[in-house]
């Protein structure tokens, strides 16, 4: 495990453009889950990880709220982003298709990820946001399985 703090959004994203960065040198392919409150940091750590897997500036990070899911070109990868807040229970992830969109040459991202934990599915990264006593944001990051320890061992944050 571990925890930063970060002091402003700047920040929250440089950590995660590192992610980023490093996932794509590495061409890995992963599964993050995020979880914190509204307003913690979710999606701006998101808008960081994607310009560190090379998604185009053109491309405006958005919290895909309503849309449940949004995919971003990500060099010869690609970066899907979902926020499944919206859903109440775990067949409707049936209906949006979640599994063709995992897997290979992705990084997959899920802002409130408990449905889908639910069904077994298995993150590498669990990265938990919350506020300190300061309003600071504590980021802590936790491995799942051999492929999220390595990852997290290996990242300098």
């Amino acid at each position: 495990m571990k925890q930063i703090i970060s002091q402003s959004p700047e920040q929250t994203q440089e950590a995660a453009r590192r992610l980023g960065l490093y996932i794509r040198k590495q061409h890995l392919s992963c599964a993050i889950a995020l979880t914190g409150n509204l307003g913690c940091g979710k999606t701006c750590f998101v808008q960081g990880l994607a310009r560190g897997l090379d998604v185009g500036d053109g491309y405006y990070i958005t919290s895909p709220t309503f849309t449940i899911m949004n995919e971003y070109p990500a060099g010869n990868m690609r970066l899907c982003h979902l926020d499944l807040y919206r859903l109440s229970d775990p067949d409707e992830l049936d209906y949006i298709g979640i599994e063709d969109q995992m897997g290979q040459d992705s990084v997959t991202v899920v802002e409130w990820p408990d449905l889908l934990i639910e069904t077994g599915f298995e993150f590498d990264l669990h990265i938990h946001f919350e506020f300190d006593a300061d309003f600071n944001r504590k980021i802590t990051f936790s491995p799942s399985g051999q492929a999220g320890i390595n990852l997290l061992s290996n990242l300098s944050l």
